[in-house]
């Protein structure tokens, strides 16, 4: 990538981090004090989350490789994996900041086309573990616990809901994504005029990528569904995150319990998708989803903001290694 670009990408990162620690609701004392509580379980959370992040770039790699040998190392998919989570984390919208970021860092090595491909694959892989995840905890919940008319209508539709959006990523992934969300883009006001004369401008490389996308399910089905094991077991990882913290506080809650409250507390999470961070909405779920198994919702509330910090240390760790390891490629490859 154009050191232009990744210095670009970089100082939008820095600000929004500044933006978040003068917008961060709760005193600096008070924030220390919760950390000191926290001892040596606050180490583990950042290590586990190395771990889980190995586990991700793990997945994207399979999808890079398919099958052939890789024109990438692993360690600068990883890299690059966690820098592209740090800024989706301070992006709004999610995936707005650190999806461009990977094509244009895979662009060099892979051609414009193989990075774009990849990546939307990566991404699709990425939301459908966690239709799959949701999905798994309705039933685990209702294994488990007594289910009310409410709690049946509310897992009624969580289940509608992913069904319907399983559907049509596997739609997405017959027929390829690109295209269909560059004519989504031309019905949107203001969008129209812009998504048109670019679908226009690059109708073959839009084909191209929808025929890789599409390629990979039909022929390759040990990677595509290796790639969407490793995602599923990346979210299950992470319910260890909340075991541990919840150990802080209490003995009382078991790993399932953590199941349940990461999956309901990232759904209600990603219905606020356009906040950075999903300030607001993850504490609210997390303490939705843990009063909702009869815990204190303050246990929801401090799971919270260890689970923010996590955050913006390794949304700081991505930022940093934007600037490591970025040698030029040859002429060759920068012409692709």
């Amino acid at each position: 990538m154009n050191s232009k670009f990744r210095n670009i990408f970089l100082c939008f990162g820095i600000l929004a981090v500044i933006i978040m620690l003068f917008s961060f609701d709760m005193k600096y004392d008070e924030l220390w004090n919760n950390l000191k509580r926290a001892g040596a379980y606050l180490p583990l959370v950042l290590v586990l989350w190395l771990i889980i992040y190995f586990v991700n770039a793990a997945s994207w790699f399979l999808i890079i490789k398919d099958g052939k040998r890789s024109p990438i190392s692993f360690l600068k998919v990883y890299k690059f994996t966690i820098s592209g989570f740090a800024l989706n984390y301070v992006t709004p919208v999610g995936l707005m900041g650190g999806e461009p970021y990977r094509i244009m860092e895979l662009t060099p090595y892979l051609g414009v086309e193989r990075a774009t491909s990849s990546v939307i694959l990566f991404v699709m892989m990425h939301i459908s573990s966690h239709f799959c995840f949701w999905l798994t905890s309705v039933f685990i919940y209702v294994l488990l616990f007594p289910v009310g008319w409410f709690m049946a209508i509310v897992l009624g539709l969580i289940t509608t809901l992913c069904l319907l959006l399983i559907i049509l990523f596997i739609k997405g992934y017959r027929h390829g994504m690109a295209v269909a969300f560059v004519r989504l883009c031309s019905k949107i006001p203001y969008l129209k005029k812009h998504a048109v004369h670019f679908a226009d401008k690059h109708k073959d490389k839009l084909e191209t990528i929808d025929q890789q996308i599409a390629l990979m399910h039909k022929q390759r089905k040990s990677t595509f569904y290796g790639a969407l094991s490793l995602e599923f077991v990346a979210r299950v990882a992470s319910c260890v995150e909340v075991w541990l913290i919840m150990n802080i506080l209490t003995t009382d809650v078991s790993f399932v319990d953590c199941v349940l409250i990461v999956a309901f507390s990232s759904l209600l999470a990603n219905l606020f998708f356009f906040m950075p961070m999903q300030l607001g909405g993850r504490e609210g779920g997390f303490a939705l989803a843990v009063g909702g198994l009869s815990l204190s919702g303050a246990y929801g509330v401090y799971t919270a903001l260890i689970t923010r910090v996590r955050e913006m240390f390794w949304i700081v760790v991505g930022l940093a290694l934007m600037k490591v390891g970025n040698k030029k490629k040859s002429n060759i490859d920068d012409s692709r």
